[in-house]
């Protein structure tokens, strides 16, 4: 017999916090023949991605692409400017800081793991404290998420850099800004950092596959005497080969063309612009939550994520059962709550390819969901966000027409 929910109609809605719908012109992009990697035309594809990424990161330094996850670019921030038994300072703000750590740790490298209640960032004074006590300098960085996904917590950065600054500490400052690139305003050279850990599947709006590290001066220093094993990572060879468009090993040439279709569409909109698109979208997903009568998981408003809401379920109802019913009656995938969160949160990304329309799709599912799986708030969430959105909508309008301007 047809059941009709064996086949849903309509697109899929995908509002996990990455990987992010990606747009059609870029799967158009994508969707075209390979070229030849060691040809001039691939190279003039290179050096026109290179010189987009130092704008996205805001950096002037070399910017290195690996075909491959945002873990890859983990350990090559690391191996490439690390030796073993090396000292290094972290900080436990959620799910994806603890990986971060257990791969330093496999790498044969000492972590002092700072604990965190996985609803705060990271607090400058203890980083300054630390330092400040670590006088023989054994720390040899300093690793931060910028934005930590498991929790919709954003970590501010320059406080992290002056406190570093005011304990004269010469560690190296590294940031994964995996689900804050392209979402949340972040400047790699202005604040001060040395390494830059990103991944191509949020906010640079495209299929997984891709990851980087932006590269300072005092980072490449250092990699020049670190002894952490280091082969397919190595960042010196890849940075020679760019110079001329080209690649130390096979690149991932169907991805680098979406990225380069990604970089000319956030030139187009203008990156304060797209920052500005998911710091609205942001405030209208936590008025909604607040409108539901349920708590966001993030502690501190200045520590707001742009890029996703983590929300609490109230006590004796499971997170995941309510997933599961939006999936199945509504065709939406929403973010999980990982480890110790397991059950007890959901997550609504909203970066990326995003729009009013597709947030109020995706609030307006929340709610229904809600109702459907018993789950005890109030019935005026969307309500909230749709105020906002239409309060706002003005801003965005000038907004966009001083930009064509």
């Amino acid at each position: 017999m047809f059941q009709l929910d064996s086949h849903p109609s309509g697109r899929h809605f995908l509002q996990i916090p990455g990987p992010t719908n990606v747009p059609d012109r870029i799967l158009r992009a994508i969707d075209q023949p390979t070229i030849d990697h060691r040809g001039p035309e691939f190279a003039r594809l290179t050096l026109e991605i290179l010189a987009g990424l130092q704008d996205v990161f805001r950096t002037t330094g070399p910017v290195v692409i690996y075909p491959a996850s945002g873990t890859g670019a983990w350990e090559a921030a690391l191996v490439n400017t690390l030796s073993p038994g090396d000292r290094v300072l972290m900080f436990e703000t959620g799910h994806f800081a603890t990986l971060w750590r257990t791969l330093a740790e496999r790498l044969g490298l000492a972590v002092d793991f700072v604990p965190g209640d996985w609803r705060s960032g990271v607090d400058p004074a203890v980083v300054e404290s630390r330092l400040a006590e670590d006088r023989a300098h054994a720390f040899k960085a300093v690793m931060v998420v910028h934005n930590e996904t498991s929790t919709g917590v954003t970590t501010r950065i320059p406080p992290i850099r002056e406190a570093i600054d005011r304990a004269a500490h010469p560690a190296l400052l590294m940031v994964d800004t995996i689900s804050s690139l392209a979402s949340i305003d972040y400047r790699h050279d202005e604040w001060g950092v040395d390494v830059t850990v990103a991944g191509s599947q949020k906010g640079l709006m495209l299929p997984p596959g891709l990851s980087f590290n932006a590269v300072g001066a005092k980072a490449l220093a250092a990699s020049r005497s670190a002894k952490l094993p280091r082969a397919y990572w190595r960042w010196d060879e890849a940075i020679a080969q760019n110079r001329q468009g080209y690649f130390p090993s096979t690149p991932a040439t169907n991805l680098l063309y979406g990225l380069h279709e990604a970089l000319a569409m956030l030139r187009e909109e203008g990156l304060p612009n797209v920052f500005a698109r998911h710091a609205r979208h942001a405030e209208a997903a936590r008025r909604a939550v607040r409108g539901w009568g349920l708590e966001i998981l993030c502690r501190n408003p200045t520590e707001y994520s742009g890029s996703l809401t983590a929300v609490l379920m109230p006590d004796g109802h499971d997170a995941d059962a309510f997933r599961r019913t939006v999936l199945a009656q509504f065709d939406m995938s929403l973010g999980t709550g990982l480890s110790r969160l397991a059950g007890r949160v959901f997550r609504i990304g909203h970066l990326g390819f995003f729009n009013d329309l597709m947030l109020c799709g995706t609030l307006c599912g929340v709610e229904m969901g809600l109702e459907l799986a018993g789950v005890p708030h109030r019935k005026n969430g969307v309500g909230e966000a749709l105020e906002w959105l239409r309060t706002t909508a003005a801003d965005t309008t000038t907004t966009a027409q001083r930009h064509a301007a």
